[in-house]
């Protein structure tokens, strides 16, 4: 092989690694958002104090991310060998608790007065298991320290609860996933403009982990990512398009609002999921007045709860847009 057929198949820098582990912070300070966090957290590392800890929120606003910063800085180099990370989701049982957790645990370490074991999604733990869990807990309190991530804390049992320091992480906001944008663009050499920052912003939705997916998966389509690359490759609809869809059917024209909703769902491959959140997330920027728009809500509710049930979702959207037509919007939607 020449050496021009060598450089050529080497691959290029950025375009085969995962931007969102390429730039996951790696200290505590790094992290972005969660300035009332943060510095709660540094607080433990420094003073060598670190309790049984639960991360609770969203998807995508950095408690992984939290986590193994924090083993990072108590366990420098050797963070990998000190931290145990499992996945609730995928291994449900009591089992898990049982042996992995407890072997862990039990196994011999030098140099640090604990371990630390991260139980992501620790809310798909069936009842046993999170039973199992807090016995564990107390068993091997004096060598270990358990980190727990959920989307939500109700799901699990109070004596785990209260064993642990909890932080609640809410959804990002848009100036924190945008200066991480930014600063992957530029880091990247990406051309980002500010509509395509704005589009970026908008399809994250407080969801640091889809605004950088959604950069890398648009900076492959061009050298420039602006509006139009975003929105495509995000499979979002411009807020304006879910405005207009409603707008037709609170006019009466159910023929035209049908027409784009079938445009959103067939044409451009939306879920009615997606369709359902960005209507709840425009709901209160309509031209339509309050007591309408609260209705309206209360529809976004019933369909949402009907398509997790099962139901056809694009049934319910068109039942949704149908009800909204045959309403007054000058007397407030009602039924």
């Amino acid at each position: 092989m020449s050496e021009a057929d060598a450089e050529a198949a080497e691959p290029t820098p950025g375009k085969t690694e995962v931007w969102i582990e390429k730039y996951r912070p790696e200290r505590l300070d790094d992290i972005k958002g969660h300035e009332n966090i943060v510095p709660r957290l540094t607080r433990y590392v420094e003073q060598d104090d670190l309790p049984h800890l639960m991360f609770a929120g969203p998807a995508g606003t950095g408690k992984t991310t939290a986590a193994q910063a924090i083993a990072r800085e108590v366990y420098e180099d050797d963070w990998q060998e000190n931290f145990l990370e499992l996945n609730a989701s995928d291994q449900r049982g009591i089992d898990v608790v049982r042996d992995r957790i407890k072997d862990f645990a039990r196994s011999s370490f030098g140099g640090y007065d604990h371990r630390i074991i991260f139980l992501d999604e620790a809310d798909a733990l069936t009842s046993d298991a999170q039973s199992a869990l807090r016995r564990t807990m107390e068993q091997f309190s004096s060598n270990t320290r358990f980190i727990l991530s959920c989307n939500y804390s109700s799901q699990i049992i109070d004596p785990i609860q209260s064993r642990c320091a909890v932080f609640r992480f809410t959804e990002l906001t848009d100036d924190a996933i945008e200066a991480q944008v930014r600063e992957i663009a530029t880091e990247e050499g990406i051309e980002l403009t500010d509509d395509g920052v704005d589009a970026l912003v908008y399809a994250a939705d407080g969801d640091m982990r889809k605004g950088i997916n959604g950069l890398q998966a648009a900076a492959v389509m061009g050298e420039t990512v602006d509006e139009d690359t975003v929105f495509a490759i995000t499979s979002t609809a411009r807020p304006e398009e879910v405005e207009e869809m409603v707008d037709h059917a609170i006019d009466g024209d159910f023929t035209a609002a049908r027409a784009a909703l079938e445009d959103l769902l067939m044409d451009r491959g939306l879920a009615g999921g997606d369709v359902i959140d960005q209507l709840h997330r425009s709901a209160w920027e309509f031209d339509i007045p309050e007591q309408a728009t609260v209705r309206l809500l209360e529809r976004l509710g019933e369909v949402d709860y009907r398509i997790t049930e099962g139901a056809n979702e694009r049934l319910q959207l068109e039942a949704m847009l149908a009800s909204l037509a045959l309403e007054n919007p000058d007397e407030g939607l009602d039924s």
